[in-house]
């Protein structure tokens, strides 16, 4: 077993794991105390001596970076915050694992220098400091949020277990066993029946065709990666049961573009409260429209240190833009999500 920790204060804007891992963002984590979205607070909120352990397996390369297709390896990675660090035993080097499941290099403090100044997105920023945007495999997200439609987030986290227990492989880690998300193969040769049996209800043969779809190639939701953005968004439309609220999640929480906004449910109620004028009829233009509202601010530094009047788009491999002014739109969206659904 290896073990670290990571100082908190050496992160630019801090860090809630709590917030990060259950905001909606992610269903992969699960905590060891069992009450993942379970409706109370995070453990980063409360004063506790023993704070619960966050828990997964993920595939990694052989380079011990997190993997994205076909990983050579699993690592098993418990994590936990206390007393302004974050410990971790794996049976990996966690460090590089971490930091970029849960982007600990995002500058936060200047992310939020950029959002916009009005009061709903001040309060959320107030009532979630620290949560960070995760970054996590395209498959298990792309399968997660087709899980998604229509499910509370503890719902859906239930459905994502059970795949993970009954399809998953096997990882023995300090006594115990945990299990990695399934592979597409794997997920392609379960029935809709089996996949009923586990909950997921009329989500079943849309998660069975689009692991068969992903396993018999050759597309994979990673091909969207570095695509145009709305271009990346009708890319991953090609799988089944993703609709341009899924895709946008997938690009957000797993591909890299932070200025991705999936008009979901609360988005759609902070609009009718606050922001009426970007409701523009369909999901292409309402989302052009409230990505605009949600990003760089005309007085506000870019995260990169230079200006939105100033410094042309520069586009980076994963597809992030910087230097738009929806730059970090998906950041903002991600705090009132939060925001709205826990006031």
């Amino acid at each position: 077993m290896e073990r670290g920790a990571l100082s908190i204060d050496e992160l630019s804007g801090g860090m809630d794991l709590g917030l990060t891992i259950e905001s909606g963002q992610t269903y992969l984590w699960r905590r060891e105390d069992g009450r993942t979205y379970d409706g109370g607070d995070t453990p980063s909120r409360t004063e506790t001596a023993d704070p619960p352990w966050y828990v997964r397996v993920v595939g990694v390369d052989g380079d011990g970076s997190v993997g994205v297709r076909d990983p050579a390896d699993y690592a098993v990675v418990r994590v936990r915050q206390v007393d302004g660090r974050l410990e971790w035993e794996s049976t990996h080097d966690a460090d590089p694992i971490l930091r970029e499941l849960l982007r600990l290099d995002d500058d936060l403090e200047a992310i939020e220098a950029t959002a916009p100044d009005d009061r709903p997105v001040r309060e959320a920023f107030d009532v979630a400091r620290g949560m960070r945007i995760v970054r996590e495999p395209p498959f298990p997200t792309t399968i997660s949020f087709i899980c998604s439609a229509q499910m509370r987030v503890s719902r859906i986290h239930d459905m994502v277990t059970a795949l993970t227990d009954a399809y998953g492989a096997a990882v023995a880690f300090d006594g115990d066993r945990y299990h990695a998300f399934p592979t597409p193969e794997r997920l392609a040769a379960a029935t809709e029946d089996e996949l009923r049996d586990l909950g997921l209800g009329y989500r079943a043969p849309y998660v069975q065709r689009t692991a068969d779809m992903v396993a018999a190639g050759p597309d994979h939701p990673d091909d969207a990666r570095g695509l145009p953005y709305e271009a990346a968004r009708e890319f991953l439309t090609r799988f089944v049961g993703v609709g341009d609220k899924v895709a946008d999640c997938v690009l957000l929480f797993s591909l890299g573009y932070l200025n991705a906004v999936p008009l979901d449910t609360w988005i759609r109620t902070a609009i009718e409260e606050h922001y009426g004028d970007c409701d523009a009829g369909n999901y292409a233009r309402t989302s052009r429209a409230i990505r605009d509202r949600l990003g760089v601010r005309s007085d506000a530094l870019a995260v990169d240190g230079g200006t939105p009047e100033r410094d042309p788009p520069a586009r980076t491999a994963a597809g992030d833009v910087r230097g738009r002014d929806d730059a970090y739109a998906g950041y903002v969206q991600t705090y009132l999500f939060h925001y709205l659904r826990t006031r």
